[in-house]
């Protein structure tokens, strides 16, 4: 077990207007279901975006939530139990399945009375974590009490609520909550570590390098990536020879041009509606279970699906076989056309998009699975990613109408079209191997490692490059093909490809393919795995009072990282930005680091625990090194979020702005260049 320093102690601001966040609402009743048999009923209702795990959480991920009955009057059965709509995904920080509870779930534990003739006050402790997709709160550990009284048939009564190791405020500062002296919170005299009256948080030496945190732009990327896989597939076989009937059909088989050019543009509207259309049934789904399309990015025999679909797919490509949808669905939807005005030109833009499925159903169900992977807001980003698919056909085909001359501009079709669909195959059978390796990840066999990822694209990469230069050929090529100068500058391409992914054969911290970093298994799954004394081979302080002391013996600045050991968020910065090089840079050589972990279990010394007066009849007890983080943190910060970032000079002074959650690199690069740079220029 780490040994942690006992002393917990001072610190720093949040930004202004940050305070201590109150998402969860519990309540707490007992219901007697039989013969001296009762029930303990913890309940909590969330706010929109939050969530608490499961007590079956896995271990070395979140913190699992626990609850636990005391009381000298009453005999436990069985283990406590959990009701709520569950939810089960892959997390790629903790490289293991999380479970989780949205909205409200409820905890219950059986237990009887030893003298069924006796009355008895019940308490119940709720150990738990809330989370969102950005921050984590500090654990919390809140303590109800009720009584049962026999005498009037075991109708229940709320004593009171005591808080035990968080602290739950509503819309208020924690200053306007918790007992008070000279506006700063109550607190025992043997309270060393826990406030520091040196530090302002409100006050911060400069405000610079406060910048706001972007929101998720995943609708915009995965719309135009839906719009390139359109443009592609208009470039296959199956599309491009259609697009200049298609477009001659309209403006020269019209009985004006200008009706000709509307009825195109029509066509093309039509396009768009039925790609989009068919993100419809995702949304029934969604609508009867939620976990249906969660399952699909966390369940093992899915992701094992989705690999074998994709190599599927990539034969096909290869020209092996084709893909089709049944010739009759084509027949009807032909013969429709024969209606004429808007229904015939509906019919029309079906049949387009039927007929040409052997070759787009690939690229589809390729967006299918990139979209199924993200498993948040699935119906809505297939949505976006259909609606780009079929706004590329759209433009083309509406453009080309407007503009028929630009038809001459088109290259003939020829053998050009089955190498890009050979192409796409290549990408496919790349592709495939991310849900092989979702699959390895959730099952924990951990087989395919970071690097054996990376050296099976080197070797796919290294087949595309044979096959542009015309060393392997598949059934549809030429025999003699020639090697156009498009080909040879995709081959080298596809060589500086390869030299870009071989360092990541090696065995570097600061060499991660980041833009690779959501395909790639997690850095942790590697061949060179081994046991470090810290995150990417650091070695931050766990006490801050040492940290002050190494900052004021080295003339640099301490980098407070409240953080814990169950938060996603926290992983994801430590390996999405922390891991950078030039981040990665700042941390070593220009500021101390001191982690504060919040959730930390190990039990302080009797002297050191205390009981703090939180205000409203409520105490919150201090035992353990995380409880004491995290008043801390609450006190001197008004904040119980991580992670948490604070710059403070060696004489214990807020340098900027603290940020909060996860961010993007050049958010937290500029807060930590802010804050360094002014140090350094008033030290």
């Amino acid at each position: 077990m780490k040994k942690w320093l006992l002393i917990v102690l001072l610190f720093i601001a949040t930004g202004a207007g940050a305070q201590v966040k109150d998402v969860v609402k519990w309540s707490y009743q007992l219901n007697q279901i039989g013969n001296n048999e009762y029930e303990a009923e913890l309940t909590a209702k969330m706010e929109n975006g939050w969530h608490i795990y499961s007590k079956d959480l896995p271990a070395d991920s979140g913190i699992p939530t626990k609850m636990k009955l005391t009381s000298k009057d009453i005999q436990i059965i069985g283990g406590f139990r959990e009701e709520g709509k569950k939810h089960e995904e892959f997390s790629e920080a903790f490289g293991a399945q999380i479970i989780y509870y949205s909205n409200s779930a409820k905890f219950i534990q059986k237990f009887k009375l030893k003298d069924p003739k006796k009355s008895a006050s019940i308490t119940a402790e709720i150990t738990f974590q809330t989370c969102n997709d950005r921050l984590c709160l500090a654990p919390n550990t809140l303590e109800f009490e009720k009584k049962i009284d026999v005498n009037s048939n075991a109708k229940t009564e709320e004593k009171k609520e005591i808080k035990k190791q968080d602290t739950i405020l509503s819309e208020t500062s924690i200053s306007d909550n918790i007992s008070t002296v000279d506006g700063r919170p109550k607190l025992p005299a043997n309270n060393r570590g826990i406030r520091v009256n040196s530090l302002n948080y409100k006050n911060p030496l400069t405000d610079c390098g406060n910048g706001q945190i972007t929101e998720d732009s995943s609708n915009g990327l995965i719309f135009i990536l839906g719009f390139l896989g359109g443009l592609i597939a208009l470039l296959t076989p199956c599309v491009f020879p259609m697009i200049p009937l298609t477009v001659s059909f309209f403006t020269k088989g019209a009985s004006n041009r200008a009706k000709g050019k509307r009825n195109a543009l029509i066509y093309g509207l039509f396009i768009l509606l039925i790609f989009i259309a068919l993100s419809i049934p995702f949304y029934i789904l969604d609508g009867i279970s939620g976990n249906i399309l969660n399952d699909i990015s966390t369940n093992i025999w899915l992701n094992l699906f989705f690999f074998a679909v994709f190599m599927f797919f990539a034969l096909s490509f290869f020209g092996y076989y084709d893909i089709t949808l049944p010739s009759w669905l084509a027949n009807k939807s032909s013969k429709a056309e024969e209606a004429g005005g808007l229904i015939g030109i509906f019919f029309m833009a079906l049949t387009l998009v039927i007929v040409s499925f052997s070759c787009t159903g690939p690229i589809l169900g390729s967006l299918l699975g990139g979209v199924a992977s993200s498993t948040q807001n699935i119906p809505v980003l297939l949505t976006f990613a259909l609606g780009g698919f079929g706004l590329a056909w759209a433009i083309i085909f509406g453009l080309l109408a407007l503009f028929p001359q630009a038809l001459q501009s088109l290259p003939k079709s020829g053998g050009w079209m089955n190498t890009v669909k050979v192409i796409l195959g290549f990408i496919e059978v790349a592709l495939a191997l991310k849900f092989l390796s979702k699959a390895d990840l959730v099952s924990k066999t951990f087989l395919l490692k970071r690097e054996i990822f990376i050296g099976l694209w080197i070797l796919i990469t290294i087949g595309l490059v044979l096959y542009l230069f015309g060393k392997i050929r598949f059934p549809h090529d030429e025999k003699n093909p020639k090697i156009s100068i498009s080909r040879k500058i995709l081959g080298i391409s596809g060589l500086g490809f390869v030299m870009y992914l071989i360092p990541g054969l090696l065995p570097s911290d600061t060499l991660k393919l980041k833009t690779l970093s959501g395909i790639l298994p997690p850095t942790n799954v590697s061949i060179y795995q081994t046991e470090k004394e810290g995150i990417l081979g650091l070695s931050p302080e766990h006490d801050y009072f040492k940290a002050i002391e190494l900052a004021k013996k080295a003339g640099k600045p301490v980098l407070i990282d409240f953080t814990g050991y169950g938060c996603e968020n926290c992983r994801k910065m430590e390996e999405f930005v922390w891991s950078e090089a030039d981040i990665l840079s700042i941390i070593q050589n220009q500021v101390i680091l001191t982690s504060l972990y919040v959730d930390d279990k190990e039990t302080l010394p009797a002297s050191q625990q205390v009981s703090i007066d939180m205000g409203n009849g409520q105490k919150k007890k201090i035992k353990t090194i995380g409880d004491k983080w995290s008043m801390f943190q609450q006190i001197n910060f008004n904040n119980n979020s991580q992670p948490h970032y604070v710059l403070v000079t060696p004489d214990q002074k807020v340098i900027n702005v603290p940020v909060s959650g996860y961010m993007a690199k050049e958010e937290f690069k500029k807060f930590l260049e802010c804050g360094i740079s002014y140090y350094k220029k008033n030290k």
